[in-house]
């Protein structure tokens, strides 16, 4: 099988975390959503354990519980974050990411809008002085077939962006939409349409200046 490269490394090198540009009025089909997943868990997971899980919400009722969970994860973790450094925003961050803080502050108001969430999940939790090898093999089981899922959207027209925010909110999550406790929760993803598709590469480092070839 020969790939398309030039089509394949467009897919790879502008899937953007998307915000700003979801289109919240245009309704997402659950067939759609079925695909992207069915795609997703063709991706690798630790010991062929293939525990991913995953909660789909599109009723708008509990889609606003959820928004609201979320803007209150969004003040826990800011007042986590203040805990660790009491220095002014405006004076560690550079402009891209201030572009990236606004849109965050855009998508923290119009979360209830956007049409579709999804909560990847893993069976199993990590005990509290888990190794770094079995941390790896938790996340490294569905963080892949995220991925995965979010290329599958951006080829059909869709947007998301990974958010890891809501995890402060876990438990109350849980409870609401009866997930197991012996089920973790790793992201929540909001998925929509795109307003328009003309997505491209960011602003990186060169890869020569974070590259090391056989030692650091």
């Amino acid at each position: 099988m020969e790939f398309d490269l030039e089509q394949t490394d467009a897919l790879l090198a502008t899937t953007r975390a998307v915000r700003k540009r979801l289109d919240l009025d245009r309704p997402v089909p659950r067939e759609i959503i079925t695909e992207c997943l069915e795609l997703a868990v063709q991706a690798p997971t630790a010991s062929n354990s293939q525990t991913w899980r995953w909660m789909v919400i599109d009723e708008e009722q509990r889609r606003a519980k959820i928004a609201d969970l979320y803007r209150l994860a969004m003040k826990d973790r800011q007042s986590v974050t203040e805990t660790w450094d009491d220095t002014k925003a405006e004076d560690r961050i550079s402009a891209q990411t201030a572009r990236v803080l606004d849109s965050a502050g855009y998508l923290r108001e119009n979360i209830h809008r956007v049409p579709v969430f999804v909560i990847p999940c893993v069976e199993g939790r990590p005990a509290p002085d888990a190794a770094p090898a079995s941390l790896s093999a938790i996340y490294g089981s569905i963080m892949p077939a995220v991925w995965s899922f979010q290329l599958a959207l951006r080829s059909r027209g869709l947007g998301s962006v990974f958010t890891s925010v809501l995890g402060f909110r876990e438990r109350d999550v849980a409870e609401f939409l009866g997930i197991p406790d012996n089920v973790m929760q790793v992201a929540m993803i909001p998925v929509a349409y795109t307003i328009g598709t003309d997505f491209k590469r960011a602003a990186r480092p060169p890869v020569s200046e974070i590259i090391h070839w056989n030692e650091w």
